[in-house]
């Protein structure tokens, strides 16, 4: 079937428009302008950005800015995307655009003008009654309204994806740590036997990572709540109504639930993203733990029978396409995957903060916001994969567990209160050498205690009651 065309007009010409898109000259324009990956804006950024459109129309309808005929075809358009989820695929173009995202401000311009004026009666693509510069965009700049959508999705992305999962996988330890508090195993570091430890104790390291960067993550919030809606081009806040900044942060925290402020300086909202490089920040210190955690169990969970085999994890799926019966940490390697994905979107946003806030505007908006909606996005997944496919089954190795105790060399760590630190060194290296256990070699030497020598080694005793 023969695609059909309308044609419309801009001050750099005329140029042909798909005839049943909702979108216009400018968007086809950067259609044709930005062919670079294919990636597109996330709803929740689109969806963001009509909030803000809706905040500001309804700013304007009430400062008598705009006539009640076109405001309300404008709002039922708006009402549209946002409670029926229309017009979505109306917003096509590439997120590698204009640094200021002036692009996908004029695409969601364009839709919500050519549909209210199709609601009006009126043909798509005449910008009449309802211009998407003149009303739709009134009071406003892409400069300001793009890092308003910035903070409001990222804001969005949190509550929605990151708080409940972090959540989740704090309860899901917890329950771990109940489970094993009374299991005793072979504490390592340098990858070499240390003294015995509580397995739970290694998970209550990653119940207390996760709850740190918790906390910042909240703390973070409270900056992402300050927005330079109503700075317009610079943060002068120019061609906009003086009680406009007001009335639009008002009627967005009614809109979407948040007590949004205004930035008191707007224009350090629009020439720089320090906050929203902060938050990637935070992204990535939860990605190292999370690294963490994830590559301490699959070492913990190695063997089955030439490993340290300490944990058993659940057999999801085949672990070799070669070797029969194999069970991979699959689960570990996914979450390590989505957290090294994590690190390097910050190194893209914070490049994006050094190399592209210069003076009056940062213009590295769109790749900034793609990728920490994508960090947001992939952790919240990967720790609720993590937590249901893997950590909500795992299961001590108890027979194991109490053979590694049993041989390891570092229970002689208890006899350097009696024997002094070069002897207990000496009685281990001979066991090691001997194949022999540390009891073996001290009544081999017929050395004797005031204490009875199985309470000495016993490894309970070399834990405090408080870290079980």
């Amino acid at each position: 079937m023969k695609k059909e065309f309308r044609v419309e007009k801009d001050v750099l010409g005329e140029l042909r428009v798909p005839k049943d898109v909702y979108y216009g000259i400018n968007t086809q324009r950067a259609l044709l302008n930005f062919q670079i990956s294919g990636k597109k804006f996330p709803v929740i950024f689109i969806k963001s950005l009509a909030e803000i459109k809706k905040a500001c129309l309804m700013s304007n309808l009430e400062l008598g800015l705009i006539n009640n005929e076109l405001g309300n075809a404008i709002l039922e358009a708006l009402n549209e995307i946002l409670f029926h989820d229309k017009y979505l695929d109306q917003f096509p173009i590439d997120i590698y655009q204009t640094g200021s995202g002036t692009q996908i401000n004029m695409n969601m311009n364009e839709v919500l003008a050519n549909r209210a004026n199709e609601l009006l009666g009126h043909k798509r693509g005449k910008k009449y009654p309802v211009h998407p510069n003149d009303h739709v965009n009134k009071g406003q700049s892409s400069n300001d309204v793009i890092p308003t959508a910035m903070h409001l999705s990222t804001l969005k992305a949190i509550h929605q994806f990151l708080l409940p999962s972090i959540q989740e996988l704090k309860d899901a330890l917890e329950g771990k740590i109940k489970e094993f508090k009374d299991i005793i195993k072979v504490g390592r570091t340098h990858l070499q036997d240390a003294v015995p430890m509580p397995l739970s104790l290694e998970f209550k390291v990653y119940l207390q990572q996760i709850k740190i960067n918790e906390g910042r993550i909240k703390n973070a919030i409270e900056e992402l709540l300050f927005l330079p809606l109503g700075g317009t081009a610079v943060g002068t806040g120019i061609n906009c109504h003086e009680d406009f900044p007001k009335l639009a942060i008002s009627h967005l925290s009614k809109i979407t639930g948040f007590s949004l402020k205004s930035n008191p300086v707007k224009a350090e909202g629009i020439a720089s993203h320090n906050t929203l490089a902060h938050v990637s920040s935070i992204l990535r210190s939860l990605a190292l733990s999370l690294i963490k955690m994830a590559n301490d169990i699959r070492w913990m969970a190695s063997g089955p029978r030439a490993g340290l085999a300490e944990l058993q994890l659940p057999p999801n799926e085949p672990g070799s396409s070669i070797m029969p019966g194999k069970i991979n940490p699959t689960q570990s390697e996914a979450l390590i995957q989505a957290c090294l994905q994590v690190i390097g979107n910050d190194l893209v946003i914070n490049s994006s903060e050094i190399h592209g806030s210069i003076l009056d505007l940062n213009i590295c908006k769109p790749v900034m916001i793609y990728n920490l909606l994508d960090s947001i996005q992939i952790l919240g997944n990967g720790m609720r994969s993590f937590l249901k496919n893997c950590l909500n089954g795992i299961r001590p190795n108890l027979k194991q567990i109490q053979e590694q105790l049993e041989r390891t060399l570092m229970l002689v760590t208890n006899l350097t209160p009696y024997l002094g630190y070069d002897k207990c060194a000496e009685i281990a290296t001979k066991a090691h050498e001997e194949g022999k256990t540390i009891k073996e070699i001290i009544l081999e030497e017929g050395l004797t205690f005031d204490k009875n020598l199985d309470e000495i080694l016993d490894p309970k005793n070399m834990i405090k009651k408080e870290e079980m």
